[in-house]
């Protein structure tokens, strides 16, 4: 169940006329929160994303499923069930001995899933299965919501790599 917080921050964005991914993320940055709190592990950053996303369409964020080839038919089905459950009025109270089982086995993963390194290493790793054109396109959208202070952050920051490189 995703702390009140959580929730109210999603139900923000949502009203600020946000995506549904920018709503998602207050999920997954609560799944992260978490980890690093000890309050259980993850096998991997990718599987952290999972859970928080999950958390997200059953808390009734109107997320797509993910692409087939992308990921397996089991976890498709498991995002169509979720969503289902999100998009339902009254929520059917989760089995007890699932819960139970699934938290057991997270507490047993590590937790360095969390960590600011795996998930630089994570975003990394998306990025480079992304064209040129898509991430250039998705740093001009960023550009359009920073404001002029950290813009011209960004800017040194730009310049300093393209010396650094040069």
């Amino acid at each position: 169940m995703p702390e009140k917080e959580t929730l109210e921050r999603a139900r923000r964005d949502k009203k600020e006329g946000k995506s549904p991914s920018t709503q998602a993320g207050e999920f997954i940055r609560e799944e992260i929160h978490h980890i690093r709190e000890g309050k259980h592990g993850a096998a991997s950053t990718k599987q952290a994303i999972a859970i928080g996303l999950s958390k997200a369409r059953r808390a009734g964020v109107k997320l797509p499923q993910p692409r087939r080839g992308t990921v397996s038919e089991r976890s498709i089905k498991e995002a169509r069930n979720a969503s289902k459950a999100g998009a339902k009025r009254t929520k059917k109270r989760p089995s007890r001995a699932r819960s139970r089982a699934s938290l057991r086995r997270l507490r047993r993963q590590g937790r360095s899933a969390a960590s600011p390194q795996a998930l630089a290493r994570h975003a990394r790793t998306v990025a480079r299965s992304r064209t040129a054109a898509q991430r250039s396109a998705s740093a001009r959208k960023a550009v359009r919501t920073k404001g002029p202070r950290a813009r011209s952050a960004a800017a040194r920051k730009a310049a300093r790599t393209r010396a650094r490189r040069a």
